[in-house]
């Protein structure tokens, strides 16, 4: 069976500063024509990891190929990549043409051949017939534009983006995650995109690898990594999700009965394997999967069930944010609450029933840390 050679792939990566060690024995194969993000928080690893596949940083360890070849000894202006950066680097003193053209001047690249390259570049990012205009005289946008025409016109492999969008107002930021995907469709380039918005990286990408302390936790798609969490870092991390601390009672196949130090009793699913009756443990549940009643229903003995008074409604457009505090336990939760259903007229201070199913319920052994911390 030929299978195709992958366009990116890091095999056992590493990048030590001194004693710290920033990335750790990272591994990845990226197909082409690939969305793929690297998503993790502040000082995870992510930049150095993107840095070393751009050439700025030498691994201490490992390999790194584009289109099977090991580009290690290949300095950043011979790779077959090209870098979009947070603050874009644009010239201002250049026009637009003359930015999205720069790097084949760079590369002795004729005249007239540049102009007919930079024109057909602009006119796939949307800025057909815009060359001679400056560049102060653009949106963010459409900076945003111009800096991936200035990547894509030198027909990269790869084409890194260092959270290109970081410095976007929110409506703009909202934009431009459809436009880059729409664009990445269009030129059918291989995309290796780092970020800590977690949103980006779940509306954009085909795949995402989630970071954490130089090592990935968990790659997958992103209903994957949504749904099907591997770790308690994933779970916390992507998403919003409610988390108790608890310990095991007792356990059937993969299912599991805990109790809260509080004496709230729960139900799940062991989402790590091969956790066992005494253990702590960290039990989470997406806000969406929380169930309302007002009625008190026969719920004797099956957990994941109890009655909570409001402590606030957070509006946030076609849906709000509902704080509970359970009257029992005195935990509270976060329950997604929808402007459309019966129950959007809850305040602070209402008594509602509650529940969730135990198959939406990740357990995972306890870290002792709290929502991606």
């Amino acid at each position: 069976m030929i299978t195709e050679t992958p366009d990116l792939e890091c095999c056992t990566l590493s990048k030590s500063f001194d004693s710290f060690k920033a990335v750790r024995d990272v591994s990845l194969s990226v197909p082409q024509g690939t969305f793929f993000s690297i998503l993790g928080p502040s000082g995870c690893g992510k930049t150095t990891l993107l840095r070393m596949i751009a050439g700025f940083q030498k691994p201490t360890s490992g390999d790194l190929l584009i289109k099977g070849k090991s580009v290690l000894d290949v300095p950043p202006n011979k790779r077959p990549v090209s870098m979009v950066f947070q603050h874009l680097a644009l010239f201002p003193m250049m026009n637009i043409g003359a930015n999205v053209g720069f790097g084949l001047r760079q590369r002795g690249v004729n005249k007239t051949d540049i102009e007919k390259q930079v024109t057909r570049v602009l006119e796939r990012v949307g800025l057909g017939g815009v060359a001679d205009r400056p560049v102060s005289s653009l949106s963010g946008g459409q900076k945003q534009r111009v800096a991936i025409a200035r990547c894509m016109v030198l027909e990269p492999d790869v084409l890194l983006l260092d959270e290109p969008l970081g410095a976007l107002d929110l409506k703009l930021r909202e934009h431009m995650k459809i436009e880059l995907k729409q664009l990445q469709s269009e030129f059918n380039t291989t995309f290796v995109y780092i970020t800590h918005d977690q949103s980006e990286a779940l509306v954009m990408s085909d795949q995402i690898a989630v970071m954490n302390n130089g090592e990935f936790e968990q790659t997958g798609t992103a209903k994957e990594l949504y749904y099907e969490p591997s770790t308690a870092f994933v779970a916390g991390f992507v998403g919003e999700a409610n988390r108790f601390s608890a310990t095991i009672k007792n356990r059937s196949g993969d299912g599991l009965q805990m109790a809260t130090a509080q004496g709230q009793e729960l139900r799940g699913m062991d989402a790590s394997g091969g956790l066992a009756i005494g253990d702590k443990v960290d039990v989470f549940v997406r806000p969406e999967a929380v169930r309302l009643s007002r009625k008190e229903q026969d719920i004797s003995g099956l957990g994941n069930s109890g009655q909570g008074k409001v402590e606030n409604v957070l509006f946030n457009g076609a849906n709000s944010q509902l704080i509970l505090r359970d009257q029992q336990t005195g935990a509270e939760m976060s329950v997604a609450l929808p402007q459309t259903g019966e129950f959007r007229d809850l305040s602070r201070g209402d008594l509602i029933h509650f529940r969730w199913e135990h198959q939406q319920t990740r357990v995972y052994a306890a870290t002792g840390g709290r929502n991606g911390d």
